[in-house]
């Protein structure tokens, strides 16, 4: 599943080339005519804006892509897949796959279960805090996968995050301090990736691998419901 990061990059590839442009063939068609005014990321999600209160709500998931083309360009995946597509005088946008498209009008967009968006200038981490901690006792390489208290980080910052703070992914116990640092430490993880600046991973899909830290080989197993895979040292992270 894209990250926050990956997602955002998507959305300002969309926005440099729709804003301000009317739609002359869409899918659905009910957006013919329409002026795109705003396309947003909303932690995994992405929400293309238009005149009248209308948006169209994308969800992309692992299978899921957004691709940019001129008019009359051969596109790189099959017409069968393509789920949304916005035309404009110059620019043909086409999602691809996504489990995820619907209409939706403003304000009823379905995401307010989310938490504050990781990469939103404006970040509320105490309310992330707060969030957490409704949450009850929950191992801390589950609640960084929880849209519900922080929207965007998926299973790679995640991992780098609790490495780079040193914490237990399958610890329950944790205090406010260490909770603020972990969400800030993935905050400015996936800055830096949205900035160019993304470093080597130091865990992820590095099991059996020397930890570039103390040397110790990394560990990895299945982790929460879901079954996502967690990396950790188990000396540097003990």
């Amino acid at each position: 599943m894209p990250e926050g990061d990956t997602i955002w990059r998507s959305a300002a590839s969309l926005r440099a080339r729709l804003v301000g442009k009317q739609i002359l063939k869409a899918v659905p068609p009910t957006l013919v005519g329409r002026t795109v005014q705003a396309v947003e990321p909303v932690g995994k999600h992405i929400l293309v804006r238009f005149d009248g209160g209308l948006a169209l709500h994308t969800h992309l998931r692992m299978s899921g892509q957004w691709q940019l083309y001129a008019p009359g360009e051969r596109w790189r995946r099959p017409a069968w897949q393509v789920k949304a597509l916005l035309e404009t005088e110059d620019t043909v946008a086409v999602c691809f796959a996504a489990p995820t498209v619907e209409l939706v009008r403003e304000g009823r967009e379905g995401l307010q279960r989310l938490g504050p968006d990781i990469l939103a200038a404006e970040f509320d981490l105490e309310a992330v805090v707060a969030r957490a901690r409704s949450s009850g006792p929950v191992a801390l390489g589950e609640l960084l996968l929880d849209q519900r208290v922080a929207a965007g980080i998926g299973n790679i910052h995640k991992n780098e995050a609790l490495w780079r703070t040193r914490l237990d992914p399958f610890r329950a116990d944790y205090t406010d301090d260490e909770l603020r640092s972990l969400y800030t430490d993935a905050r400015a993880g996936l800055q830096a990736s949205i900035g160019g600046r993304r470093p080597a991973e130091s865990v992820y899909r590095r099991t059996g691998r020397a930890c570039r830290r103390c040397g110790t080989l990394i560990r990895s197993q299945r982790q929460g419901e879901r079954l996502r895979r967690t990396y950790w040292c188990p000396t540097c992270q003990a």
